[in-house]
């Protein structure tokens, strides 16, 4: 299944609880609340470039599915990890946050998991 488009957030459900748990600074939180990402995806093969731009915050991923390689979390911190195929979903663990994401015809859906709080970050493709 290929995740390659680019996708524009439409809604997004428990940020703020989600964002002060791993640690995102308020001011950087409150700018979240009000901006829309856009998530844009570049797939060859096993090979993935995601790139989620957040006003003037960029996020940018490169990976090979099942192969160990660093990775940008929301907090900024470079964590190595291995991002996973797993029923059709892109399934990664960084620390104590669990995210999956699916894509169903053009919408693209994101949760992360930390402890019981679940965020929930859904897209179209544009």
């Amino acid at each position: 299944m290929s995740f390659a488009g680019i996708y524009e957030q439409q809604y997004q459900e428990n940020f703020e609880p989600f964002m002060k748990a791993i640690g995102l600074a308020d001011d950087l939180i409150e700018k979240g609340k009000l901006i829309k990402s856009v998530t844009e995806i570049v797939q060859n093969g096993d090979h993935c470039v995601i790139t989620v731009t957040t006003g003037t915050k960029v996020m940018h991923n490169e990976f090979d599915i099942g192969v160990e390689t660093e990775l940008e979390t929301l907090t900024a911190e470079k964590i190595r990890s291995t991002v996973n195929l797993v029923d059709g979903k892109l399934v990664v663990k960084l620390k104590s946050v669990t995210s999956v994401t699916e894509l169903t015809g053009d919408i693209l859906t994101t949760v992360m998991t930390v402890k019981d709080i679940v965020y929930k970050n859904v897209s179209k493709r544009v």
